[in-house]
């Protein structure tokens, strides 16, 4: 049997950035993160036991003066840094660079239209609603941006209005273009001469993964996807991997491998090993562990 760890797979920049910053200043004193630095439960619980204390929005109110606050990779919008200004509180801006410049466009974009009284314009943003990013681009607008998943909620979008369209960081290239021609499509439908303007604001290092992820898969008999239960990357991305090769198994630790599956990988000539951009590298390589620790027959 031969083990291999995808060389693509694990942390993006903007997530290896949060945690280094978070480990840097953990070494100076107590250091809280507004929500889980990133959305895998191992990697937060690893920081936690460092001294990281994850907090919500209601814990960043009550914070005593002069604390330590991690924003995470994936942005906040304009309250959090106004709360922290207010109550006093020093900020480690963790925010993704990419995610950083969407946010600035968009808010750009706000500005430059907001008062546009004859025809309000629409900003949208195609991603998921509730998404720790996406909270951070709708408060670019003062929450009026308009949040859509997919082509079925385009009956929420005005067609007599302007529309601006983004994309959260992490959404798929070819969701976003689909997207963009069903709109221009209810334009054409409605005979309106009114603005349209696409952005694609899809961050290309994680755009790429899908293409060299189901490449990986092709290459082994069986794939074992590692990542957060909590991480709608590491969803979209095993059923990439499971397109490309139906012997692919999700896991979100070593310890979740069964013993049919342990027997399918001894049986197997090539088990390969990825993960989504939340998955931290000492995760799948205790999954490699575990089997190089397997007996053969």
């Amino acid at each position: 049997m031969i083990i291999s760890i995808d060389s693509n797979s694990g942390f993006c920049f903007g997530v290896t950035r949060a945690i280094n910053t978070a480990q840097t200043e953990l070494r100076n004193g107590a250091l809280y993160c507004l929500g889980d630095i990133v959305h895998n439960g191992q990697e937060v619980a690893r920081l936690e036991e460092a001294g990281l204390q994850t907090i919500d929005y209601d814990d960043l109110r009550t914070l005593p003066s002069h604390s330590r606050v991690l924003l995470r990779a994936h942005g906040e919008p304009p309250s959090t840094y106004w709360i922290a200004r207010q109550r006093g509180i020093q900020l480690f801006d963790a925010t993704c660079p990419v995610v950083k410049k969407l946010q600035d466009r968009i808010r750009a974009c706000y500005e430059a239209h907001k008062n546009d009284e004859a025809l309000p314009p629409q900003i949208v943003i195609y991603g998921k609603a509730g998404h720790a990013e996406v909270i951070g681009l709708q408060g670019q607008t003062n929450n009026t941006a308009i949040v859509i998943e997919n082509e079925a909620q385009l009956n929420l979008l005005d067609f007599s209005r302007p529309i601006y369209l983004f994309s959260q960081t992490t959404k798929s290239v070819e969701g976003f273009q689909s997207l963009v021609e069903a709109i221009k499509s209810q334009f054409t439908d409605h005979n309106s001469p009114l603005a349209f303007e696409a952005h694609d604001t899809i961050c290309r290092n994680v755009a790429n993964r899908v293409a060299q992820l189901q490449a990986f898969a092709r290459e082994n008999d069986i794939v074992l996807f590692v990542g957060g239960t909590k991480s709608s990357n590491a969803r979209v991305l095993f059923n990439h991997c499971l397109e490309a090769n139906p012997n692919t198994y999700f896991l979100s630790s070593a310890e979740e491998m069964s013993e049919s599956l342990i027997n399918e990988c001894r049986a197997a000539e090539r088990v390969g090993i990825c993960g989504a951009t939340s998955t931290p590298q000492w995760l799948m390589e205790k999954v490699r562990d575990k089997l190089s620790l397997i007996p053969s027959f």
